[in-house]
């Protein structure tokens, strides 16, 4: 019996959620085509299927595919004036901040902003005696078991570091839930276009499928037509001829397009890469 308990605690999500069928699927794409096969057939509705597809989506990510890169980071710096650390808390609308002293390699802590509010009241207040230790990841670390770690360990934010121990950039439980349910709006997401396309590294960007392609254009100095299609991962689907599926990568233009998120329907996040040939886009001059 504890044999028999000891393999099923060692059950993967595949492997659990293929015992909902009859024959167990054996592979990812076989259990997909049969959860699709359940959606045709209206047993599973459209959030749920959106959902499963999440989840194993999640289960193929690393840290540094889905995190906030280093340069788009809002952080506090104690080395400024404490005025205005609350003016950046207010603009930001977030409610934990990385503290640094000086260095985004030099992380001192994390500040939520609601301790933040001590400062209005309180002249002697010092923001070192309230920072929470800062919780490191490294840019491998796959989604779903930092997700777990989350969960366990009651954190919302870590910091992702690379091989050399610097930051890259940070990740919160938001940005894995999104992975899952699709994006979480709140009152201060006042401009959700502005994310579409996220500079990750010099020469690879994180692109939305759905931006516009006279948007991607402009930002990339391309010229792809719009005569076919509107957005990005129109433009895929229409040279693969078919829905793009995660994994799949096309070079166009002089860009290497690799798709990171689709469901059965649609392309929906693409990791974009500069080839060697293509020159600089303006925001990197």
């Amino acid at each position: 019996m504890s044999e028999n308990n000891t393999e099923t605690k060692k059950q993967t999500f595949f492997e659990k959620i293929s015992e909902l069928f009859h024959d167990r699927a054996e592979s990812r794409e076989e259990l997909l085509e049969r959860l699709q096969e359940a959606h045709g057939r209206k047993l599973l509705n459209d959030d749920a299927m959106h959902m499963i597809e999440g989840v194993l989506h999640v289960a193929e990510l690393r840290a540094d595919d889905i995190m906030v890169p280093r340069a788009q980071m809002i952080v506090i710096d104690i080395a400024q004036d404490p005025d205005s650390w609350v003016r950046q808390v207010i603009n930001a609308g977030h409610s934990r901040f990385p503290v640094i002293d000086g260095d985004k390699d030099n992380i001192v802590g994390i500040l939520h902003a609601k301790d933040l509010l001590r400062h209005l009241y309180n002249p002697d207040f010092k923001i070192q005696d309230h920072l929470r230790e800062p919780v490191f990841v490294p840019e491998s670390k796959p989604v779903d078991l930092l997700l777990k770690e989350f969960r366990l360990k009651r954190n919302h934010l870590a910091l992702v570091v690379d091989e050399f121990g610097s930051v890259s950039g940070l990740i919160t439980i938001e940005d894995v839930l999104e992975e899952i349910v699709g994006e979480i709006d709140d009152e201060f997401d006042v401009d959700v276009s502005a994310s579409n396309i996220v500079t990750m590294s010099p020469g690879r960007w994180r692109v939305k499928a759905s931006t516009h392609i006279d948007d991607f254009n402009h930002f990339f100095k391309t010229n792809f037509s719009n005569d076919r299609y509107e957005s990005v991962g129109g433009l895929i689907s229409d040279e693969l001829e078919h829905v793009p599926s995660v994994g799949e990568i096309i070079s166009l233009g002089g860009y290497r397009f690799k798709v990171t998120k689709a469901i059965a329907r649609q392309v929906q996040m693409l990791m974009v890469e500069r080839m060697e040939t293509s020159k600089e886009t303006p925001e990197e001059k």
